[in-house]
């Protein structure tokens, strides 16, 4: 699964050359906490919330509201951004990119090739990937089975879900303790849901749950 797949493409960006106050509102407005900075077409920083923050007056400070709204609208964005930025390329896994998130303890991940930048990938990115390849917010059945190592428990399944006309749209294998597999099946299509349960159980199906989805918007 590539990072061109899950990454944010409509960006919101500013240039070195945009005020502190300027970047502020821009986050405000699109609800950001986090701004790229390009110049002539390539990444050159990154600015956050936080680093905007510290570019303001501390509140023990004795200037005046005019002088620190002064102060906001000289300031220039490429003297606070954060210069060393660590990228991914578009073509890279989406678990290689999670990696890098979580090992260097950071929430966003410009998506840049060749000096150009494409996208960015977020902490929010990640739980929306998630969701969608578990299936969440389809309509239909979510089936999680038990399965233990070297059963073919699921070939089983299947052939019961295809008698039954259900679709598998999403599958996730999860490792349990003492050998044990929970099987997560996001299912599409209508059947009679005890009817199925009962016949999965006669199978020797650990049926863990089985319960119909609704579809939910996941933007």
């Amino acid at each position: 699964m590539p990072v061109k797949d899950f990454m944010t493409k409509k960006l919101v960006y500013v240039s070195p050359d945009t005020t502190v106050a300027e970047a502020a509102d821009l986050l405000r407005e699109h609800h950001l906490r986090r701004l790229p900075v390009v110049e002539n077409d390539q990444l050159v920083g990154l600015v956050t919330e936080g680093t905007m923050a510290e570019a303001q007056p501390s509140k023990a400070t004795s200037l005046s509201i005019y002088e620190m709204n002064y102060l906001l609208n000289k300031t220039k964005i490429r003297d606070i951004m954060i210069k060393d930025i660590v990228t991914v390329s578009q073509y890279a896994s989406l678990e290689d990119a999670i990696y890098l998130m979580m090992s260097r303890k950071i929430g966003v991940l410009p998506v840049v090739d060749n000096g150009q930048l494409y996208g960015i990938v977020t902490d929010r990115d990640v739980f929306k990937a998630f969701l969608e390849i578990a299936g969440y917010g389809q309509e239909g059945y979510r089936l999680v089975i038990l399965a233990d190592e070297g059963i073919g428990v699921l070939s089983k399944v299947l052939n019961r879900l295809s008698s039954a006309n259900l679709s598998v749209k999403r599958l996730v294998i999860i490792e349990r303790k003492a050998g044990k597999k929970a099987v997560e099946i996001q299912l599409e299509g209508y059947a009679d849901k005890d009817v199925l349960k009962q016949e999965l159980v006669f199978d020797d199906v650990i049926v863990e749950t089985l319960e119909k989805t609704v579809k939910k918007p996941l933007s």
